[in-house]
């Protein structure tokens, strides 16, 4: 994860460690309380860009106050599974915050009368597709189905089984 080892507690990560730092993830009062410890956020270098999360350098608080550490550890889990369970949840979650969706595609979805997640979980992957399809033109990348699907299931859409991707062929056509 970024480069680093994820850290989870009940499907939530809380924690990223590299081979010299550990890294915290923050929120709400957590993100003022680190930096003004004077831990700095992780820089995760990509080819063109850099993305700066929401996970700060805790190795200085580790070496020298591990009771602090032991505080700022456990608040961290707390948001973070707060935020998980939160996100998990069908009142907290928007459909771009499911596998394989994003903003574009949640925009795409919504535009063609699916307004939520528990609708387009209670539609199925085929029809999602099909009013997708009716609302953007019939050349909509095949992709987006198994995206869908995946999105339902809970998982990444390549990780489909071929036998599943067959069945929602048919159901589409």
């Amino acid at each position: 994860m970024f480069g680093g080892t994820g850290i989870f507690i009940h499907g939530a990560m809380y924690a990223i460690l590299t081979d010299e730092l550990i890294y915290l993830r923050g929120g709400e009062t957590l993100d003022e309380r680190l930096a003004s410890l004077g831990c700095k956020k992780f820089r995760h270098i990509k080819r063109s860009t850099t993305a700066i999360v929401n996970y700060y350098d805790i190795t200085h608080i580790y070496h020298q106050d591990r009771a602090l550490c032991d505080a700022i550890i456990r608040e961290s889990i707390r948001l973070s599974t707060e935020e998980k369970a939160l996100k998990s949840s069908s009142q907290g979650k928007r459909l771009r915050d499911l596998p394989n969706m994003r903003l574009t595609l949640e925009r795409m979805v919504k535009k063609a009368g699916i307004p939520d997640v528990s609708s387009f979980i209670s539609l199925g992957a085929a029809e999602v597709y099909r009013k997708v399809r009716c609302s953007h033109g019939k050349e909509i990348d095949l992709k987006l189905l198994w995206m869908f699907a995946g999105a339902i299931e809970g998982c990444h859409w390549t990780l489909l089984e071929e036998e599943r991707k067959q069945h929602l062929l048919q159901s589409i056509e």
